[in-house]
C-alpha cells in the first residue's frame, strides 16, 4: 500500500517552523481526511496539523517539544491507492525521490567563509555549540566589528551580535573572538538555565527589530474620571483599553501622517485605522489586532475585542488576527506600574500605553478648592524618523481630550 507523508504545514505567512507539544495520535490509529492529529505552538498561536486523507498511522516521527520547519516530515500514513488517487497528495516515494534529485544537483561548494585578516574558520571539531539566544550580563566593553570566523559561529550557535554585545572583547579594537566567546560559554556552563519558549523568543527578535530604529517617548498625565464613570453605566461594561483603543483610532484619523511608515524617501499612510492591543499571556505578549476602530462606536467594538482578546489569552489566534495593525494600546496600569516606555513593534510607528490610575490632589476652578480625581499617566513611544516631539505631543493632547468625552467615542 502507498505511504502519505505528514509534513509540518504552513501555517501562516511569516511562520517558519512550529514546536510540537501534543502528540493525538499514535502508531496503528485509524485516521479521517482533516482530523487534528497533532498540536503545534508557533511564536504567535497554538494550532493543529491536520490529515491531507483518510489512512492509518504506520509511523510517527515528531518528537513533543522538539520545533520543525515548514515541509519537516513529521510521520507516515498507510493509506489505499483509491485515497491517494483521489486526494491527489504527493505518495511518501515521490517526495523522497524529489529530495534525492535535489541533492544531487547540489553542488559541493556549500557553506564556505571567507576570513579577513587571516582570520580562517578552522575551529575545533570537539566544540559543539549548544546555546541560542544565550543573553549575557552587563559588561564593560561592546563588541566592534565581526570577524567571518565569528560571524560563522554565531550562526552555527543561532546568535545575535545582540547577544555577544556585553562580552569583553580580547581582539584588536575590542572585538569580540571566537576564543572569547567559548571562554564566555564555559564561564557559564554550571549557571542555571533553560529552553526559552518559542514566544520568548518571537518577543526577543521583535524587539531587536523595534530597536533598530530611533524610538522616543513623550508623556502627558491624563485624567480618568469621566472615563470611569461612563463605564460604570454601561452594560456590557467596555475596558478602559477599549476606550483607548478608539481615541487613539479618532485621533489617528485626524492625523494620519503620525502612524504612516517610512519608505525610503516616501511616508506611506495607513489605509485603514486597524489598531493591536497587547494582550499578556504566559513567557510573553501577544497583540491581537481590531478591525476598523474609527468605524465602530464602543458598543459596537466590545463583542469583537472580548472575543480577541480571550482567544489571545487562549492562543487561538489566526494569522489574520494579528496581523495590519498600524498601531498598538497597552494598559501596563493593570499590573500596578504608573509609567513605563512601551516599544512599538517592528512595522508600527508608535505604541500609546497607560499607567496605573492613581487619587490625586486636582484643581477645580468651579468650586476654586482642590479635590481628589483619578490620575493616570499617558505615554506615547513613537518612531523619530517618521514623527517629531510635536506631532507626537499633539496626538496625545488630543487623545487625552477625547477621553474626556467618553460619551462621543
Amino acid at each position: 500500500m502507498p505511504t502519505v507523508p505528514i509534513l509540518m504545514p504552513q501555517l501562516g505567512e511569516s511562520i517558519a517552523e512550529a514546536t510540537v507539544i501534543r502528540l493525538d495520535v499514535a502508531v496503528g490509529d485509524e485516521v479521517k481526511t482533516d482530523q487534528e492529529i497533532i498540536e503545534v505552538e508557533t511564536n504567535k498561536a497554538v494550532m493543529s496539523v491536520t490529515t491531507l486523507c483518510n489512512g492509518i498511522v504506520s509511523e510517527i516521527r515528531a518528537v513533543e517539544g522538539t520545533s520543525y520547519s515548514v515541509g519537516s516530515l513529521l510521520g507516515i500514513l498507510e493509506v489505499t491507492e483509491e485515497e491517494a488517487i483521489r486526494t491527489g497528495v504527493d505518495t511518501t516515494e515521490s517526495l523522497e525521490a524529489k529530495n534525492n534529485q535535489q541533492q544531487e544537483g547540489k553542488s559541493g561548494e556549500e557553506n564556505l567563509h571567507f576570513a579577513l585578516d587571516g582570520d580562517s574558520y578552522e575551529e575545533d571539531p570537539s566544540i559543539i555549540p549548544s546555546v541560542k539566544g544565550l543573553p549575557v550580563p552587563t559588561g564593560t566593553m561592546g563588541a566592534h566589528y565581526i570577524s567571518p570566523r565569528m560571524r560563522a559561529r554565531m550562526d552555527d550557535m543561532g546568535l545575535r551580535e545582540a547577544d555577544i554585545s556585553a562580552i569583553v572583547g580580547t581582539g584588536a579594537g575590542g572585538r569580540v573572538t571566537v576564543e572569547d566567546l567559548e571562554r564566555f560559554l564555559d564561564y557559564l556552563e554550571d549557571w542555571p538555565s533553560g529552553p526559552a519558549s518559542p514566544m520568548r523568543m518571537a518577543v526577543a527578535d521583535a524587539m531587536r527589530r523595534s530597536w533598530t530604529r530611533p524610538l522616543a517617548t513623550v508623556g502627558l498625565p491624563v485624567l480618568l474620571d469621566r472615563t470611569l464613570n461612563h463605564r460604570r453605566e454601561q452594560n456590557p461594561k467596555p475596558g478602559l483599553t477599549l476606550y483607548l483603543l478608539r481615541a487613539l483610532a479618532l485621533a489617528l484619523k485626524e492625523q494620519p501622517m503620525t502612524a504612516g511608515y517610512l519608505i525610503g524617501e516616501r511616508v506611506v499612510h495607513p489605509r485603514s485605522f486597524d489598531i493591536g492591543v497587547a494582550v499578556q499571556v504566559e513567557d510573553g505578549v501577544v497583540v491581537p489586532t481590531v478591525r476598523k476602530v474609527d468605524q465602530k462606536s464602543l458598543s459596537e467594538l466590545i463583542a469583537d475585542y472580548d472575543d480577541l482578546v480571550d482567544r489571545a489569552r487562549r492562543r487561538r489566534l489566526t494569522e489574520e488576527d494579528s496581523s495590519g495593525g498600524i498601531a498598538t494600546v497597552t494598559n501596563f496600569g493593570t499590573f500596578g506600574l504608573t509609567t513605563g516606555t512601551p516599544i512599538p513593534l517592528p512595522n508600527e510607528t508608535l505604541i500609546l500605553g497607560i499607567g496605573a490610575g492613581r487619587k490625586m490632589p486636582v484643581w477645580s476652578k468651579e468650586v476654586e478648592a482642590f479635590l481628589p480625581a483619578t490620575e493616570a499617566e499617558l505615554l506615547l513611544t513613537f518612531d523619530h524618523r517618521v514623527v517629531d516631539g510635536g506631532g507626537a505631543g499633539i496626538l496625545l493632547k488630543r487623545v487625552a481630550a477625547l477621553l474626556q468625552k467618553p460619551e462621543e467615542l
